[in-house]
């Protein structure tokens, strides 16, 4: 049974990206239904993790595609073939395993947290999106941008500046964590 594994490193490919079961079946080579049974056990194991886009309405949560994670920046660095060295030889890390690791404290602070907080990802149409939103039993949102580099400037700030002026009245604050001081 190789299906298992080879799926966990196809995800790890497509780790912080939107979830598409047609794409990765096709890649996969796995029938769908087979798939999607494959995917929720990885679930299960607390392998694979799936991020539901936030939107005001609760309906279109259900319908709007989730972000997948592989929630183990150190499993995911291992399918990606990320040695300490290759690692150490590039400035700053990859992207991806900074926003997988955000995610993995983020899912703890929520387990834990007595507000009842929820986690999402946010993405409109146009493709401005911020990484992490946060919400309370309120309602209130808190955006957080990942950034890898070790400076920020405008534009890292363009998905947070769309949730506060889209959702005035919800918003609470936006972070954005980077690598610098």
């Amino acid at each position: 049974m190789t299906e298992v594994p080879n799926l966990l490193r196809l995800l790890a490919t497509h780790s912080v990206t939107l979830l598409n079961f047609a794409e990765l079946s096709r890649t996969a080579g796995i029938a769908q239904s087979t798939l999607k049974r494959y995917f929720a056990l990885l679930e299960m194991l607390f392998l694979v993790v799936r991020l539901p886009s936030w939107e005001r309405n609760p309906g279109k949560r259900l319908v709007k595609a989730p972000k997948v994670f592989l929630p183990d920046s150190g499993m995911l660095c291992h399918f990606l073939a990320a040695t300490a060295e290759s690692l150490t030889a590039r400035p700053g890390l990859p992207g991806p395993a900074v926003e997988t690791w955000v995610l993995s404290e983020l899912l703890k602070h929520v387990a834990f947290s007595s507000l009842r907080l929820s986690l999402w990802h946010y993405r409109t149409q146009t493709n401005i999106e911020v990484d992490f939103v946060l919400e309370n039993r309120l309602g209130q949102i808190t955006g957080i941008e990942v950034k890898a580099s070790a400076t920020v400037d405008g534009k890292d700030f363009k998905g947070l500046r769309h949730l506060q002026e889209t959702e005035s009245t919800r918003f609470q604050r936006g972070i954005v964590m980077y690598a610098g001081r």
